[in-house]
Order: structure tokens, then sequence, then C-alpha cells
């Protein structure tokens, strides 16, 4: 006798690979748990993938051969592809379910017991928290009328939450812990009944991001059903509503949807206010957004200026009252008013090069800008009049002044900032605790060990209490055990710990500035969330990870080639004392300049190794020995891009300097 299909879940991916991956190992568990309340093969589930390039589809072949695959070859959005699924599945309910999801075992049981038992309900959303632990407002919303949509975009919603007036979007005055009839529910997990569909529709076509959720719950309770939000059990959504809310592309996305379900589904007058209010409100919204932007990335930069300003005036005050004109005299007003300024916006240009304005703000950063902009300046200084000339002193003070300058204001951001929430130490080491067993620390550590991140192993953190073992603690401590030791990231492992557990845990522990990471069970990836504005990060062992292949790595390499090149090329007349070859000396500054090649590359083509260009040094030039075999240079190579540096560069120039007209 043929059994009825008594679940679909379906999966919309993107290029999201391990999250797909880590919510497919949670979806299993939770069909097993439902199979045993059911009966067996009582789910299917469907991963519709939008033309992804990070090889998802192979990922699921290899790793979910059960899985019911749909490999579009273009993406034609969200609803397009859920639809694709939903019509070929015959189950009783569909879950619509975001690849970037983690759900509890007991959460498909629970939700279809409760759908059972509400004949009424033709839609049911869940109770979803993001990576910190944060309950996620758009669990549950209201219908965005004309009013309700014009809190959301004005931002009185944000102000008043919790007000029946204006906190009406996202239902803040209903208690999230307690089940509700709601109007809107969140298309990232989503739980239909199958006549519900057949009566509503399936989703909309028109919608290609954003607003079909919002359309279908419309849908459904004018189909004469109710959508239901429930609190029983948890998922966490890794990325929110999938986007940054503070981008003015969502800001625009987002509201252009909400336009087209007011022209739909409200009277023509109700629809011509509707969108001439949340027009009005777009475009305030985008120019605050803009606006906050600018001085959120302004600020800093401003305060550089103005501090390295003042630190200036005490230097040229000082050098020419001490050194310069102890006899009388002083520099001209030009120097304070036109060039010192100048000379601050070179070394502040460094600083950007240099990507000194980006987390962490420490480290060396700050001297490769310096140096970028003393290199800046001594470029400019050289075209000057000799009137104009007025210390070459000032200049190199100037920039060891910068590095302390720029240090000190990062150091007072650090403070006024609360503990590790922009600068993860100094340095961006993290202390890390294991929660799992000892066979799962020896693994975690492995793949940490081969990743690019700078960690301090706190301990390990033992999930069950009956278990003796070499730890720090048990879970049932976790709290007290993230103060004494100042935690900053906590891994989970679920390879022996449920999903439900771990939800639980991050959900209680919200409140702290823990980053939370799950290890799915077989899988050599760590994988995590800071928060629903955050897209997510993790670390694999599959793919090994080389500093030179980064764009930082890249941009900084090349602004050292060409600062490294003009210094040669002005030095020449000393430099000729030293170097070898000086014809082939001026050929390879200009090779470097022109991009054709780098002062520092590798000793030997390398298929195994990131491109680079070729180089007129190599590693072995650093040991000043040409005793050196093959296996060594190509391993000299290997440690060069994984740990690559300006200064490794810059030890090998140095090291390698009569070397220089090498070709």
């Amino acid at each position: 006798m043929k059994k009825e299909l008594k679940l679909s879940v379906i999966i919309v991916n993107y290029n999201v690979k391990y999250f797909l991956e880590l919510c497919l190992s949670s979806v299993y568990r939770s069909i097993r748990t439902l199979a045993g309340e059911y009966y067996p093969f009582c789910a299917e589930i469907w991963v519709v993938d939008n033309n992804s390039s990070d090889g998802s589809v192979k990922m699921v072949q290899d790793k979910f051969p059960e899985v019911r695959i749909i490999a579009n070859t273009e993406n034609k959005g969200f609803s397009f592809a859920n639809n694709q699924a939903i019509d070929q599945t015959e189950a009783e309910y569909i879950l619509l379910l975001n690849p970037d999801t983690v759900v509890s075992e007991d959460s498909f049981a629970k939700m279809l017991r409760f759908m059972d038992h509400h004949q009424d309900a033709g839609a049911l959303g869940i109770k979803m928290i993001d990576g910190k632990g944060n309950f996620l407002p758009e669990s549950k919303r209201g219908l965005p009328t004309p009013e309700v949509a014009f809190y959301k975009v004005t931002g009185l919603s944000a102000l008043f939450p919790k007000t029946r007036q204006f906190g009406r979007y996202h239902l803040g005055f209903l208690n999230r812990d307690k089940n509700h009839e709601v109007a809107v529910l969140s298309g990232a997990a989503m739980l239909l009944r199958r006549p519900a569909i057949i009566i509503s529709g399936s989703l909309d076509n028109d919608y290609f991001m954003y607003g079909e959720d919002i359309d279908l719950s419309y849908r459904i309770t004018k189909a004469g059903f109710k959508n239901y939000y429930f609190s029983e059990t948890s998922i966490i959504h890794y990325k929110g509503e999938s986007t940054k809310k503070s981008s003015i592309n969502y800001v625009f996305v987002f509201y252009k949807a909400m336009i087209i379900f007011a022209r739909k589904h409200f009277a023509p007058q109700n629809a011509n206010l509707f969108a001439f209010l949340i027009n009005i409100a777009v475009y305030l919204r985008a120019g605050a957004a803009v606006f906050a932007r600018l001085i959120k990335i302004l600020a800093l930069p401003l305060v550089d200026a103005v501090v390295m300003y003042g630190a200036m005036v005490v230097l040229v005050s000082y050098w020419e009252h001490t050194i310069k004109y102890v006899h009388g005299g002083k520099y001209p007003p030009e120097l304070l008013n036109i060039f010192i300024p100048i000379y601050i916006v070179c070394w502040i240009m460094g600083l950007f090069l240099a990507k000194g304005y980006q987390k962490p703000y420490f480290g060396r950063k700050i001297i490769n800008g310096a140096l970028w902009g003393g290199l800046f300046i001594s470029f400019f200084y050289a075209f000057l009049d000799e009137r104009y000339r007025y210390s070459r002193a000032i200049i190199v003070l100037g920039s060891i002044l910068a590095v302390v300058v720029f240090s000190f204001n990062r150091f007072i951001v650090r403070i006024i900032k609360s503990r590790n929430h922009i600068i993860a130490g100094s340095n961006g080491t993290k202390k890390i605790a294991i929660c799992g067993y000892a066979e799962d620390a020896e693994r975690i550590l492995s793949l940490l060990d081969k990743s690019e991140i700078k960690f301090n192993y706190v301990g390990l953190i033992l999930p069950d209490e009956s278990i003796k073992g070499n730890a720090v603690g048990v879970i049932s401590e976790i709290e007290k055990l993230i103060r004494i030791y100042q935690i900053d990231e906590i891994i989970f492992c679920a390879r022996n710990m449920p999903y439900q557990a771990i939800i639980e845990k991050m959900s209680a522990l919200n409140k702290s500035s823990v980053i939370f990471k799950i290890v799915p069970d077989g899988s050599d990836f760590i994988i995590g969330s800071n928060s629903k504005n955050d897209h997510g990060d993790y670390y694999t062992l599959h793919d090994e990870i080389f500093l030179i292949d980064k764009i930082e790595s890249r941009l900084n390499k090349r602004g050292f080639d060409i600062a490294a090149s003009m210094i040669l090329l002005f030095t020449f007349p000393v430099n000729l004392w030293f170097v070898k070859n000086v014809k082939n000396y001026f050929k390879n500054i200009f090779k470097v300049l022109s991009g054709s090649a780098t002062w520092v590359g590798y000793s030997h083509s390398q298929e195994n190794l990131p491109v680079i260009r070729k180089g007129i040094l190599c590693c072995g030039d650093e040991l000043k020995t040409d005793d050196l075999d093959i296996k060594t240079l190509r391993r000299l190579d290997y440690l060069y891009a994984k740990d690559y540096s300006i200064y490794k560069d810059l030890s090998i120039i140095i090291s390698g300097f009569a070397k220089l007209g090498k070709f």
C-alpha cells in the first residue's frame, strides 16, 4: 500500500554551499524524529539551486543522495524556484525553508502536530533566532497597510516596537513565547497546508526577492484560512532577512516589493496613497542611510586629521625653536596653513590604501599607512621649488608621529566601544572554547590550525555532565565559564549534541558578546554568523588559505612594489655602489613599475600556489646562499604564499639588495 507523503521540505539555494550542508544535516535529524511519530519515509526534501557557482549541487549529490534536486541554469528568483518544487510535490504539507537555517530535532514534529490539531491553519511560521541567539522580529508580522508601512520606513516602529499603534509591523506587543494568529509569516521558514496553496495559489513570480511571503500570507487569509506564529520550537536563521538592512539596495528592493503588493491588493486610491507615502519614506530612508554611512566612513579620518594637525603644530614649533632657527627666525605661515594639511592628507590616503580604516584597526596597517603616506609626501616634495622645501626631517618625524597619533586614536576608539565589539584584541586573537568531546576537539583544533585566524584555545566544554574528561567544565556551567575565561567564541560540535540543545544555549546566552559557531556531523568546516546583518563566515579544511591570494594582500604587494621602485629610482646614486648589475637594475625598476614583474616572487613555477608576477628576487635570496635544493626552495615559496606580508618583501629586498640587478 502506498504511504501518504506527509511533508515536503523545499530549500532554494544560491551560492551558500556550507550553510546548505548544515541546514540539510539538521533537516534530516528533524525528519527522523518526525518519522518516529508518524511513519517511516513520510517526508521528502527538495533543493532548487538557482545556478550556483560554488559546487552546491555536487555537494548535495555526494552527501545527500536522497534529496531531489532541481539545478536551474538561470536565476529567476526565489518565488519561481519554490514554485518549481511546489508544482511537483504531492505532500500534505509543504515547508519553505531558507538554506541558511538550522532546525531543531523536534521542529517538524511539533509544527505538524499543531497543524493537524488546527484545521483552520493555512500556514505556520516559527520562532527564529539569529547567529548570536537574538530573537528575529520578522518571525511574526502584521499586514503592511499604508499606515503600518509608513511607520516601518520612517523608523517609528523601531522607536516604539511594543506599542499597538507603531509596533504593528513586527507585532512587538505580542508575546514572542506564545502562539498567536498573525497576518504575515516569513518565507524563511513557512509551513503550508496543501489545500491552502491550491485555493490561494503558489508564490507570485512578480516578486524576485522579498514581498512574496507577505503576498502569499495575505492570499491565504483571503482564501479563508489563518496564519499562525508558533513559539514552541525555534530555528536559527543566520542571515535574518538575507541582506544587510542598512544597505541602500535593500531599502529600494524591499519597499518596491511592498508597492507591488499594494497595487495588487489595495483599492486604487489606497494603493496610490501607499505608493506616494512609501516613495517619500524610501528616499528619506535612503538619504539618511547615505548620510549615516558617510559619517561612519569619515568620522575616524576626520579625527585623525584634527589630532594629527595639532601634533604637527607642536612638532613644527619644537623643531623651529630648538633645531632650525635657534638664533632667530621662523617658518613661513604657508607651512602650517598649506603644506602640513597636504602632508596629513597624504598620510590619511596612505592609511586608506593600507586598509587602516577597516577592522581590526590596529597592527601593521598603521605602520604601512604612515610609510605609504611618507613616500607620497617625499615624491611630492622632490618636485617642489626650493623655496617650499622646508624640512625633510619634519616629513620623517611626521611619519613617525602619524604612527603614534593613529594608534592613539584607535586606542581611544577601543576604550569608547564596549569590550570586544570593534576590536577582538590588538592582534585579532580570539579566545575559543569547544563544546563537544575530546575527539571532536582534536579535529576542530586541526581545522583551526590550518585556517588564517589567530586564536587561543581555552579548553573543552563537555555536553554531557555524566561524562568525565579533561575539560574546563560542562555545558550547564557555560555562562560561568564564559565569564571566567572571557571566551570570545564557542564552537558547538553537532555530532553528539542535538541542534535543539545548541539553539537553546544560543538563545539563553544572547545577551553575551560571545560568537557561536557549529560543526555539522561528518563535515570539515565550522560555520556561523554574528547577527542578522552579517553574511556569516566559515573555516574549512577543503580550501588551502594563502594570504598572498587575498585582495588586501595583492593591493599591499602592488603598492609596495611601486613605492619601493620609486625609492630605488630616486636613490640610485647611492645604490649604484651596492648593486652588481647597474643596467639590469634600471630595467628591473621599470619592469616592476609597468606591472610585468614584482620585486619578490617564487623561485620556481608553482602550479599549486596562487599566481603572482615573476619575481626579481625570491625567498632564497634572503638566506644569502646559493646552496639550496629545489625541494627547499619550493617549501620556502609555499611558506611565503601562506604567510605573506610586505615586511617579508622588505626583508628579502634588504637581504638580497646586491641582486636587484638580476636577469
